[in-house]
């Protein structure tokens, strides 16, 4: 660490001594230190700007194409927004022109669907069961945040202010004019919260939606309201009441991005009365065997303890699928509902699955489908199920085989896909089934990141012709073997390919225009930085053409009409605009059709004064990967300076951290920490995502062993090629994942980091839940070398015994990484004779939502910082 010392003989120096002359020693920067009370101001100004633009931007889009000709608009655009002045999400829509002036640019207003309409409930306290869904689609905004829409009523329904309501506009009915409207309440007998609403597709006057983990109907045009399942016994005691319909559960929710539990079908056929018979698919799941939590804390006075079920690695759970069934008469009165039960037991039909990742109905409600993975994640099976399949529920087990026997010939289920792979598969949200124009195969589009290790889209086409029906046995038993109703592929046609991703997870959707033959889908085609809107041809595949910009990263919603699309984007150095462009040119030649722009929904907003975006940069591992990072240099940067240094680190699979977007808001502390002077860098090494399977997938059975050594390469590269940076001052901090990676900087590269801060780290993989740990770990007994070398509280004899080198940071009531890990992890660090500080946030879950909490947590970390860096 010291520059080399150059010696010279004076030759008039008759003694001989030698002259010592120092090379540009290069002298360490030292950050200001300031009061508890300065770090606080300072924070304050950072937070300002942040709360000023944060989630302020429009999303989850909804165009209606209006039919008027003689009217000024082409469409009305619906949205979920946060209107200048006001503090939470509110229903909006947006007027787009026909025409526009090409000199002038047309910001559009932002106009208030609903009158006066207060959606946060009293004092912002939600319930339980909505507090612990925000944390599972990690929320940060109050007020409406999701909604479900029914195009041909225009019927709106959301939740708000701990109930569900509802409005009408669009649809036969028309749009509203000038002024907003009164949204109506949805009068309910029930007792506890209401969640997850949606509108029946085939009847618009019935919604359902779940209270207290069971599954009802209620028709608000009558107000009559039905009960259709009874799992929940409704008691107090979490052990005796384990069971729940229609309702995702924790690992689904965490692990898998599904938050519902219950599917309408799309139809509703009519009988010769007039009435109709709706039907709901469902999962039931029984959590008997799954271990019970108890968390306790000053934040719960009232409920004294929470409690719930959690999955760690090796607990197990029962889930099926089931079937509920509503008549009606010509008046929409409810006539009889019953539930319906698969002809033989879902595990008999598919033994050996896990989950059921991801389900629905066919466009036309012919069938239902399902996504079904095994224990290990490295089996998917994609099945159709004729809604014959279910028979009521009140049948006798001794007539299940005659039931089977009776069941007319196509009435069984047809694994229509399949994939495998030794790593894992990531589930995703692209299905696409097209309307059977033959009832002997079914065509669809899919993306499979398994066969060439890049997530890519394919269109398949099945024959609905099983290998096998049915078997009856000797004795009259039912056999079922594996693979039974695997149907054969007629056709599998490539539809983009290349070392990049199709970006098919967390909600990304394709759009699928049947007239041109055309799908639109986001991608990294251009660079693993950036996010692009394209469009292929899925009849004639061939050339794929990028519909937005370069140099910036886009999330994009395209219209129904496939004529517009609204792209919010930003770069490291631009703040997020939200744009409406158009595509023009031939109807010939629709797949060349070029992007105009259209009209704005919202503009960049400034930077704060003092934002340097961080540089981009990247390096060729020695695993033989090209790995990304990004570097914000310290502001005052002089010359000859050697400035402390921390490493920003998540590390895990599902994340992405370097990519060409805004991170002024997120990641705002990361340039105030620059601002003071410390250089901060962020490397994606291998683990994280969009760089395909192979590089996400080194983390397979050894999460914890090859990340650090990628992170430290990084390091060292900036280190060789940015001067300032000084490596014997290099802290590592991070968050969840990030936490577990930063008490591994600390265990195993002692000599690299200084100090390690880690925020609510895993610290025990037996700990963690199931879904997340089996995927990249195996289940333990496969795995205890594995396991053991991943565990951070396992190692804590080579923790360094300094003290000021270690800070632990968790919330009290963290749901997901439990305070389990922590509290483990500090009685093996008292045992080991280790020092460290901890600090705890009583009434914080997995994220830190309090204001005061956040902080206290960025002036904790600068204040830890300033002393022991």
């Amino acid at each position: 660490r010291f520059a080399a010392v150059r010696m010279t003989a004076v030759d008039d120096i008759s003694d001989s001594t030698e002259v010592v002359e120092m090379d540009d020693v290069p002298s360490q920067f030292f950050v200001e230190k300031h009061s508890w009370d300065g770090l606080r101001d300072i924070i304050h100004g950072s937070r300002k700007y942040s709360g000023m633009i944060i989630n302020k931007a429009p999303h989850d889009f909804q165009f209606i194409q209006k039919h008027d000709e003689s009217g000024p608009h082409s469409h009305r655009l619906y949205y979920l927004g946060m209107p200048y002045g006001s503090r939470e999400n509110s229903l909006l829509y947006s007027e787009i022109p026909k025409k526009i002036r090409k000199e002038a640019l047309l910001v559009l207003s932002w106009k208030q669907m609903l009158d006066h309409f207060q959606a946060t409930p009293h004092h912002g306290v939600y319930s339980r069961e909505e507090e612990l869904l925000r944390e599972r689609k990690r929320l940060g905004v109050f007020g409406i945040t999701s909604y479900d829409y029914h195009t041909q009523s225009g019927l709106f329904l959301f939740q708000a202010s701990n109930s569900l309501f509802y409005c009408r506009d669009g649809g036969h009915n028309g749009f509203i004019q000038g002024a907003p409207m009164k949204p109506v309440e949805i009068k309910t007998q029930c007792s506890g919260i209401r969640m997850d609403p949606k509108i029946s597709p085939g009847d618009p006057s019935f919604i359902a939606f779940i209270n207290n983990n069971d599954l009802w109907v209620t028709n608000i045009e009558t107000g009559e309201e039905r009960r259709l399942t009874f799992c929940h016994k409704g008691l107090n005691n979490v052990k005796e009441d384990p069971k729940s319909a229609g309702v995702a559960t924790f690992v689904i929710q965490e692990e898998f991005d599904r938050f519902t539990g219950y599917w309408w079908s799309p139809a509703a056929p009519e009988d010769a009365d007039g009435g109709r018979t709706l039907q709901l698919l469902y999962e039931e799941v029984d959590e008997s065997e799954v271990e019970i939590i108890h968390v306790s804390s000053p934040a719960l006075e009232e409920r004294k303890a929470d409690v719930y079920r959690y999955p760690r690695t090796g607990n197990h759970k029962h889930t099926l699928l089931k079937l509920a069934e509503i008549q009606t008469d010509q008046h929409g009165k409810i006539i009889s509902a019953q539930n319906k039960e698969l002809v033989l037991p879902f595990t008999t039909l598919f033994p050996g699955v896990e989950y059921i990742a991801r389900a629905g109905w066919t466009r036309d409600g012919k069938f239902a489908w399902a996504v079904l993975l095994d224990r290990s994640q490295q089996k998917l099976q994609l099945v159709l199920l004729p809604p014959a399949l279910f028979i009521a529920a009140s049948v006798d087990d001794l007539q299940w085989e005659e039931h089977v026997e009776a069941m007319p010939e196509g009435v069984q289920p047809f694994i229509v896909y399949e994939e495998l792979t030794d790593i894992w598969i990531n589930v995703h949200d692209i299905f696409y089934p097209f309307i059977q124009t033959t009832n002997d195969k079914i065509t669809f589009l899919w993306v499979n990141e398994s066969q060439t290790g890049f997530c890519h889209l394919y269109r398949i086409t099945s024959l609905l012709q099983p290998e096998c029906v049915y078997r009856t046995c000797l004795g009259g038993k039912i056999d079922i073997h594996n693979n039974d109703f695997k149907c054969p592929i007629e056709e599998e046609v490539t539809l983009t390919s290349g070392e990049w991703e199709v970006l098919a997870r967390h909600g990304s959707k394709i759009w699928v225009n049947e007239e041109t033959k055309l799908v639109y889908f986001q991608g990294t085609k251009d660079t693993p930085l950036e996010h692009h809107l394209y469009v292929v041809s899925y009849e004639s595949p061939g050339e794929t053409v990028r519909l937005t910009k370069p140099g910036f990263s886009h999330s994009c919603s395209v219209s129904q009409n496939f004529d517009m699309f609204i792209s919010h984007y930003s770069n490291v150095s631009t703040p997020p605009c939200v744009h409406v462009y158009k595509l023009m040119g031939s109807d010939s030649d629709p797949l060349h059709k070029e992007p105009e722009f259209w009209a704005s929904m919202m503009e960049a907003a400034g930077c704060p004064a003092d934002y340097v975006p961080p540089e981009i940069f990247s390096f060729p591992a020695s695993s033989g990967f090209q790995i990304y990072g990004m570097l914000y240099k310290p502001h005052n940067l002089k010359p000859g300076k050697k400035h402390p240094t921390i490493l920003f680190v998540y590390g895990g699979p599902q994340v992405q951290l370097v990519n060409n977007s805004y991170k002024g808001v997120k990641y705002l502390r990361l340039n105030t920490l620059a601002s003071l002077g410390y250089a901060v860098v962020v490397i994606d090494g291998r683990g994280s995502c969009q760089r395909g399977l192979k590089f996400e997938g080194a983390l397979k059975n050894k999460m914890g062993q090859v990340e650090i050594e990628d992170q430290v390469e990084g390091l060292q590269y900036v280190a060789e090629n940015y001067k300032f940076i000084d490596m014997s001052r290099v802290a590592i901090h991070g968050w969840s994942y990030g936490g577990f990676l930063s008490l591994m900087g600390l265990i195993h590269r002692p000599n690299i980091f200084k100090v390690a801060i880690a925020g609510a780290p895993v610290t025990v993989w037996m700990a963690y839940d199931t879904g997340y740990t089996e995927r990249y770990m195996d289940v333990p007994e496969n795995n205890q070398q594995g396991y053991e070398a991943g565990s951070v509280a396992l190692h804590v004899d080579k923790l360094p015994n300094e003290p000021n080198r270690l800070l632990i940071l968790h919330g009290f009531l963290d749901e997901n990484v439990h305070f389990f890990h922590t509290n483990f992890l500090v009685s093996q660090l008292i045992r080991a004779g280790k020092p460290y500080q901890l600090q705890i946030y009583p009434n914080e879950r997995h994220s830190i939502r309090c204001p005061e909490s956040g902080e206290h947590y960025e002036i904790m970390l600068l204040y830890f910082l300033q002393q022991h860096l």
